[in-house]
């Protein structure tokens, strides 16, 4: 538990005790357990606001590092992605229809649907100036 930010003393308490970014560390927690090598996240952050969004995707980068682990990252926040993965696949109506280095996909989509997407996406960076207001 401590390894994703929580205390010991938090096993007494009732789940409805825990905050959204403290339950989301509480199921990090409980897929390490078994030391996978991947870790599936569907839309792993969506529900908390901006700060601890930040925070929960530190940690994940920091198991990431600390543990060797890899991470499938379902997700429909285009900023979330960029910041956190390597590669990326565009999907559209459940087919695969772009696929490469993040970094590549984000800067010279090959695909309109893929233009479309990305630039209809807000960054990170607005959303955490936007909170700061």
């Amino acid at each position: 538990m401590i390894s994703v930010g929580m205390q010991v003393s938090d096993a007494d308490k009732y789940i409805h005790e825990f905050s959204g970014g403290q339950r989301q560390r509480i199921a990090i927690a409980r897929a390490l357990i078994i030391k996978p090598d991947l870790i599936i996240l569907d839309e792993a952050v969506s529900a908390l606001d901006v700060s601890i969004r930040a925070q929960i995707l530190d940690l994940l980068a920091d198991l990431s590092s600390r543990l060797n682990l890899s991470y499938l990252f379902i997700s429909h926040d285009l900023s979330v992605v960029r910041s956190v993965t390597d590669r990326v696949m565009v999907v559209r109506a459940g087919e695969i229809v772009e696929h490469g280095k993040t970094e590549d996909v984000f800067t010279n989509p090959q695909r309109e649907y893929s233009k479309t997407l990305i630039a209809a996406a807000p960054s990170l960076q607005d959303a955490l100036e936007k909170e700061n207001i």
